[in-house]
């Protein structure tokens, strides 16, 4: 790719000698004009090196995210969904807050670990809880990374009750998304093996991550992010914990795969995908991660359909298709 940065540099010093000699002219031609000739010097851009390595990080980051569907699904057929939820936040609230002690991350004030928690409670405990539970019920993956992606929607909706106005555009991406789960939803009941309380659970989980979000937007504060996702992870392992050892016993089989697959959700999932997450950020590339944000449900069924061999119904197709043009219709209005 060297020599794409190269061409850029060329094109620059071409762009500066082609104004210079623009202004030499305007000089000789009017000597004694008294009004100042200026040069204008572009500005600089980006090589395409370096776009690339975002927008390959960019994807990156979605495949790791998108990967821990199945591999939530892995572990919950081989342990209970709060017993796995209790190990994958207990590790990794462990591994954040030793990367903040490491760093020396600023102590938070008491309100910003008040909203911390919250957040946690919320965007973690009760968002995964949901999900993973309609993920032991039989809910496909794909379908679970539906509901998630819709969450832009929901929160938006959500909103509109705390008094702000929405887009036109906005109610258009709603009524969207809400008929593209509609069909992902039917094409799954005419399949069979569908579960109500799964669907349940798993709208449970959106509701809590779009009233966590909305909160966030609102409360959080100037926190270390090491802190506030050990703090926000402590506090979920603290919910998911009694769950797991009185309602499901700490139920695992402790196989390959249930290790394996929590192994992938603590270091890969979260610590890797968080990772990355706030690389892209802070080069400024969060746009190359909402650009793919909308194909994370599709990607996450095809996952599903090559790595656990879930069926891919025909009518469900054009359902995501409508989640994810209602989701970037939401977000896009969002964002002006």
């Amino acid at each position: 790719m060297s020599g794409n940065n190269d061409l850029s540099k060329i094109e620059f010093i071409a762009d500066v000698a082609v104004d210079t000699l623009s202004a030499a002219k305007k000089l000789r031609e009017n000597p004694m004009d008294g009004s100042r000739t200026s040069i204008t010097i572009p500005p600089t851009r980006p090589g395409l090196s370096v776009v690339w390595r975002d927008r390959l990080a960019a994807s990156m980051f979605v495949l790791l995210w998108c990967s821990g569907y199945p591999a939530g699904k892995i572990a919950v057929e081989h342990g209970g969904p709060f017993t796995v939820l209790a190990a994958r936040f207990g590790v990794a609230a462990l591994i954040f807050a030793a990367l903040a002690l490491i760093g020396r991350a600023q102590k938070p004030s008491r309100d910003a670990l008040l909203h911390s928690s919250v957040i946690g409670f919320l965007s973690l405990a009760v968002s995964f809880g949901g999900i993973y539970t309609g993920l032991k019920l039989g809910v496909p993956t794909g379908i679970a990374a539906l509901f998630i992606g819709a969450m832009p929607l929901t929160t938006a909706l959500f909103a509109t009750v705390l008094g702000e106005r929405l887009h036109p555009r906005q109610w258009v991406g709603l009524a969207f998304g809400f008929i593209g789960v509609v069909l992902v939803l039917e094409g799954r009941f005419g399949g069979g093996g569908s579960s109500t309380l799964g669907y349940l659970a798993s709208v449970i989980g959106l509701i809590g991550l779009s009233i966590g979000t909305l909160y966030q937007k609102r409360y959080s504060g100037s926190v270390d992010l090491r802190v506030g996702l050990a703090v926000q992870h402590a506090v979920a392992f603290v919910v998911m914990l009694p769950v797991a050892a009185f309602v499901e016993r700490f139920e695992a089989d402790w196989s390959g795969a249930y290790l394996g697959a929590v192994g992938w959700l603590v270091l890969v999932n979260s610590v890797g995908g968080f990772a990355l997450l706030f690389w892209l950020l802070r080069r400024g590339a969060a746009t190359s991660v909402a650009a793919l944000f909308y194909l994370m449900p599709p990607i996450t069924a095809l996952m599903g359909f090559v790595v656990l061999g879930e069926k891919l119904a025909l009518p469900m197709l054009p359902g995501f298709v409508l989640v994810a043009t209602g989701v970037w219709l939401g977000t896009r209005n969002a964002a002006k």
